[in-house]
C-alpha cells in the first residue's frame, strides 16, 4: 500500500463499502471460527462485498472465515457483518487486523459486536458453553494503537476501564435470563497463536485471572472503544484448554472447534437477535 496513511485506508475501504450500502450502519459485528453462519439471519435488504474486493481486506486464510462483508437489515436495524476477521497470528500486522473495526467506525456503527471462538480455562467451562466478556487481558505484546498518532482516528490515550460496555453486558446477561440460556461473564485472554497453549500456559493465565483464551477479539476491542463505540463481546467455549479437560493429554483439534461453534451458535445468533432488537429503534 505505498505510503498510503492508515486514515486514507481507512477512507478507502469504506468507501468501497457505502458505494454498495448506502445506510449508515446502527451495528457492526465480527464472526469468529465457525460462526460464520450467523450472517445468514441477514435476509432483508441484503448485500454481500467479498473481501477482495474492499482495499485492505484480504481472503482469510483460515478454515471457519469465509470472507466478505454482509450489509442489511439484522434484527430491524442497519447491521454491518464481518464473515470472517484478519488473525496476527497469519501475518498481519494490527493495523491491517483492525482495519475493519476502523471502517465500521468510519461508516458511523455505533456499537461493535465480537464473537469469538475459545478454550475454557476456568473449571466447569467446557465446549458449548457461553461468555460474555467483561474484560481482557491483552499477551500480544503489541497494542493496536501503537504507533503515530491520528486525532482523526480516536484518542492517543483512551481509558479502558470499561472496554466491554456494562450497559450492553446487563442487558446480554437479561435476554439470555429470558432464553433459558446459560451466559458466563469472563474475562478473555488474547494469546498471539497460532499454536495452541502450553499447559503451562494455562496455568499462568489462570493465576491471571483469565476464564477463556483465544487469538483475536482484543485487538478489535482496543480500537473501537479508542473509535468510540460500546462494545459487546461474546466467547463461544469449544474446547477445554490445554491440560484442564478430563484428560490432560487430549490434544485439540481446529475441525473440532469450528464444529463445535457451528453447533452451539445457533443459540448465539438468536441471543444477538434478541439484545439488537431490543434496544434500537427499528427502521
Amino acid at each position: 500500500m505505498g505510503n498510503q496513511s492508515l486514515y486514507d485506508r481507512i477512507q478507502a475501504a469504506a468507501g468501497v463499502i457505502s458505494h454498495y450500502y448506502r445506510q449508515r450502519p446502527d451495528v457492526a459485528i465480527v464472526l469468529g471460527s465457525g460462526l460464520g453462519h450467523l450472517a445468514d439471519l441477514v435476509v432483508h435488504r441484503r448485500i454481500e462485498i467479498a473481501y477482495d474486493e474492499i482495499p485492505g481486506f484480504e481472503p482469510p486464510g483460515v478454515e471457519g472465515h469465509a470472507g466478505r462483508v454482509v450489509c442489511g437489515d439484522f434484527a430491524g436495524v442497519n447491521a454491518i457483518i464481518y464473515q470472517g476477521r484478519f488473525h496476527y497470528y497469519e501475518g498481519h500486522d494490527l493495523d491491517s487486523v483492525t482495519l475493519p473495526t476502523r471502517v465500521a467506525a468510519t461508516l458511523g456503527a455505533r456499537l461493535m459486536i465480537l464473537t469469538a471462538a475459545t478454550g475454557g480455562i476456568t473449571k466447569g467451562l467446557g465446549p458449548g458453553d457461553l461468555c460474555v466478556l467483561s474484560d481482557h487481558i491483552n499477551m500480544l505484546g503489541f497494542n493496536p494503537l501503537r504507533g503515530r498518532h491520528d486525532d482523526r482516528l480516536g484518542k492517543r490515550f483512551p481509558d479502558m476501564t470499561q472496554v466491554y460496555s456494562t450497559v450492553w453486558r446487563d442487558l446480554a446477561m437479561k435476554e439470555a435470563e429470558a432464553m433459558q440460556l446459560q451466559l458466563r461473564p469472563a474475562i478473555y485472554a488474547a494469546m498471539p497463536g497460532p499454536s495452541y497453549e502450553t499447559p503451562a500456559e494455562v496455568r499462568m493465565l489462570r493465576g491471571l485471572g483469565a476464564d477463556v483464551v483465544g487469538m483475536s477479539t482484543v485487538p478489535e476491542a482496543i480500537v473501537a472503544r479508542a473509535s468510540g463505540m460500546d462494545v459487546l463481546a461474546f466467547a463461544m467455549v469449544t474446547n477445554a484448554a490445554s491440560g484442564t479437560g478430563d484428560d490432560p493429554t487430549a490434544e485439540i483439534d481446529h475441525q473440532d472447534v469450528l464444529e463445535i461453534a457451528k453447533s452451539a451458535g445457533n443459540s448465539l445468533g438468536k441471543l444477538i437477535e434478541r439484545i439488537i432488537a431490543s434496544s434500537f429503534q427499528p427502521h
